[in-house]
């Protein structure tokens, strides 16, 4: 005996609008969600790295002021700083702000920050103790 074969009629076949429309805003949704998860990690990244290297600088600046207990915090420059660097650095390592700008970081504040340009404190986080973008208390 044959097996009987049923054919579905060429209008029921394939997608309909409304299924293509409804995946297509899955897969959109999709990707902003991943475009925005993205961003905040790219943020908390350079935050970390930030606040590790303001570690090896404040390693180095207690490392110059356990050799040279009499020198005041807010006289230290950088040029006193570089030797102690743990990593044989030639200069004070920079940060990158959420902008992409390169940060410098001042030695002359115990612990170390990060200079935004004009002197004052950057830390976008708006906490001085979450250890992101500083070295936290």
């Amino acid at each position: 005996m044959k097996p009987v074969v049923r054919r579905i009629p060429s209008r029921l076949r394939g997608l309909t609008l409304l299924e293509m429309t409804i995946v297509l805003l899955i897969l959109m949704t999709l990707l902003g969600t991943s475009l925005v998860v993205n961003r905040k990690f790219t943020e908390w990244r350079r935050g970390r790295e930030a606040a590790e290297q303001l570690r090896i600088v404040y390693s180095a600046q207690r490392l110059f002021l356990s050799d040279n207990p009499t020198v005041a915090v807010n006289t230290i420059t950088a040029a006193q700083i570089i030797p102690y660097l743990p990593t044989r650095a030639t200069a004070l390592p920079t940060v990158k702000s959420l902008t992409g700008a390169n940060l410098t970081i001042l030695v002359n504040v115990s612990p170390p920050i990060i200079n935004n340009g004009s002197g004052a404190y950057y830390d976008p986080s708006a906490n001085r103790t979450d250890n992101l973008w500083d070295v936290g208390e």
